[in-house]
């Protein structure tokens, strides 16, 4: 892949376990790649979500899979900023690229349910105003209805706050049920990349 340049862009942040990465994280990145012409996406496996508690595969094989599945792909980057020993928050992560990146905007993909949770993060005021929230819809709920309300929480503080539904196909598929699949020992075909579905079937045994 090529290299980032430095500063001046357009840039989305796409966060998460990617546990494992599969098409439908694929389909959001490349939404908002398109639907608001950014330069580039930047893919951020979390090492630890401080907000939820799942069970992980190993942050080197999580990162793996993601630069895997996203390498002939000449606008979307893996970053391994979250590696450490701790809890992964979002506002540290966004301050690393910032200092990588000078001057860019940030766009931060998310899905709905990660969305919701904003105003529970760590310092959600200060990295609510940083970004523009780009979120992923549900088809079995009410996408805007529900952001608005999100909006709301930080609006009522005299946050700026600005975000935009994807426009995009809805994919029922889920890393859990990626994971359920693998552990039963089904196909993982044309649910993950075949780089990924290598990867789980030939590099790590189900109890990784």
């Amino acid at each position: 892949m090529k290299p980032l340049p430095k500063s001046n862009l357009k840039i989305g942040i796409f966060g998460g376990t990617f546990n494992p990465i599969h098409w439908g994280h694929l389909l959001v990145a490349e939404a908002a790649l398109d639907q608001f012409e950014l330069t580039g996406v930047i893919w951020v496996p979390t090492f630890r979500p401080s907000h939820k508690s799942v069970e992980l595969l190993g942050f080197e094989h999580r990162l793996e899979m993601v630069r895997q599945a996203i390498a002939p792909h000449p606008a979307f980057w893996v970053s391994d900023i979250e590696q450490q020993h701790g809890n992964s928050y979002a506002l540290t992560t966004l301050l690393k690229l910032e200092a990588l990146h000078p001057k860019s905007d940030w766009h931060w993909i998310i899905g709905l349910d990660a969305f919701q949770s904003l105003p529970h993060w760590y310092k959600s005021t200060t990295i609510a105003a940083q970004c523009t929230w780009l979120v992923a819809p549900r088809t079995t709920q009410n996408s805007s209805t529900l952001c608005q309300q999100v909006a709301e929480h930080f609006i009522q503080q005299k946050i700026s706050f600005h975000w935009q539904l994807l426009n995009m196909p809805q994919v029922g598929i889920s890393s859990s049920i990626i994971r359920d699949y693998w552990h039963e020992g089904r196909s993982l075909r044309y649910l993950v990349p075949d780089s990924v579905r290598h990867y789980l079937t030939t590099k790590l045994s189900v109890s990784a």
